[in-house]
């Protein structure tokens, strides 16, 4: 009894996988004919038009549109600074004064040495007249042989000597007077002032580098000046890019500090060579700060439109593959349900589309599947419904049903 109920339980068993099997066979697709390669399952998408934009990102780093220290032009001791980090500077303003002390000493020193070369010519004057008078009475009495030649000669001398001596005291009073303004001037160099040529009447403080009391040299800096009314943001262009850039395009400029605020820039330099280590150029992009938000040294994004080509053939950036190293598309023809490889020129990349620049073509592209692909494979497009092949196929064919049964009409 026992064997009997084994027995029929293997019977069952046996006649369930055999169903089974029969039924997955009959549900499988036709087998590919003696000698031919089986049909490939993909997946395709309708080519079609649109306008496509090339657009580039660049990195890099806001400066100010102008930047100068404010330095001394004399040496001394810091008596005041009157500005710190963040003040508003005016054009003209005062910064700082220097002890002045030593400088006031030299301007009433060199009034003084003029007023010593003022009498030396007064005297050296004085002694001309008698020596031209003198020279005049011994003339007339040389005139009337009443002295001899040598005796004129030597009172010719003498009075070309004084008229020497009073050009050495004139160019004294001249050299003096030089002297007198050179010291005033380092007098007046000790109360320093912020003075630009260019720009915004107003500036702001960026750095400050010094305390009062510091004893400072010639030209140590004491403040730097930013004009933040107008910032640049510098960028780097690789060499593939160099090209399409130009002086006068606008720039979308982002930063992190504000995420969803965007500003306008302009390209107003662009350097005429690259660097040999990067091989890129530095590009200046001019942005309009009247708020005063940005601020340099802020990281920033320059998105540039370098192109934009309207009617564009556009198919899905899965649709390219290369074949022998040349780069083409596989067209779907719904008409024989084979694959035909076609060479094309790609354009603009955007995400996950490609401009197709040449040749120009319509219908459907395989994006999945075409790595098992050669020209005129058999394929099979499970995914494409009678809607889809209606609008692919041309007049006259008809849809039978089945996941790829395509045939014409009979005459």
């Amino acid at each position: 009894m026992k064997k009997a109920l084994v027995f029929l339980i293997v019977m069952i068993f046996s006649g369930l996988f055999g169903w089974r099997i029969y039924h997955h066979l009959s549900d499988a697709p036709p087998a590919a004919p003696r000698g031919g390669k089986p049909a490939v399952a993909v997946l395709a998408e309708k080519v079609h038009r649109k306008t496509m934009h090339r657009e580039a990102q660049f990195t890099g780093s806001l400066v100010p549109a102008s930047r100068f220290e404010v330095a001394p032009k004399v040496a001394g001791r810091l008596e005041t600074l009157r500005v710190n980090i963040g003040d508003v500077l005016r054009r003209g303003d005062l910064v700082a004064v220097l002890d002045n002390e030593e400088y006031a000493l030299g301007v009433t020193q060199a009034r003084a040495e003029l007023e010593v070369s003022r009498a030396n010519l007064a005297e050296t004057r004085s002694a001309l007249d008698v020596a031209a008078r003198e020279y005049d009475r011994i003339r007339e009495l040389r005139d009337q042989k009443v002295v001899s030649e040598a005796e004129l000669d030597g009172i010719e001398a003498q009075y070309r000597a004084a008229e020497a001596r009073q050009q050495v005291a004139m160019a004294q009073i001249r050299q003096r007077e030089a002297a007198l303004q050179s010291a005033e001037v380092r007098l007046a160099y000790t109360r320093i002032h912020a003075a630009w040529q260019d720009g915004a009447d107003e500036r702001r403080v960026a750095e400050r580098y010094v305390d009062e009391g510091a004893m400072l040299r010639i030209n140590d800096p004491l403040v730097s000046v930013v004009d933040i009314r107008t910032v640049i943001a510098v960028v780097y262009v690789i060499e593939r890019d160099f090209p399409e850039i130009s002086v006068g395009q606008t720039a979308v400029i982002t930063t992190d500090a504000y995420p969803d605020v965007s500003f306008e820039g302009r390209i107003i330099r662009k350097a005429p060579v690259l660097r040999e280590e990067s091989r890129q150029a530095r590009v200046e992009i001019e942005i309009a700060n009247p708020e005063e938000l940005l601020a340099p040294g802020m990281f920033v994004r320059a998105s540039l439109l370098l192109a934009v080509h309207e009617n564009a053939v556009v198919v899905p950036a899965a649709a390219l593959v290369s074949r022998n190293g040349v780069q083409g598309v596989f067209l779907a023809d719904t008409r024989d349900m084979t694959a035909r490889f076609l060479p094309v020129q790609p354009g603009i990349t955007t995400g996950e589309e490609v401009e197709i620049i040449a040749p120009e073509f319509d219908g459907l592209v395989i994006t999945l599947g075409h790595h098992l692909l050669d020209d005129q494979s058999r394929i099979l497009l499970p995914e494409i419904t009678s809607e889809t092949l209606k609008k692919t196929l041309p007049e006259g064919a008809c849809i039978e049903p089945g996941p790829s049964a395509v045939q014409r009409k009979p005459a």
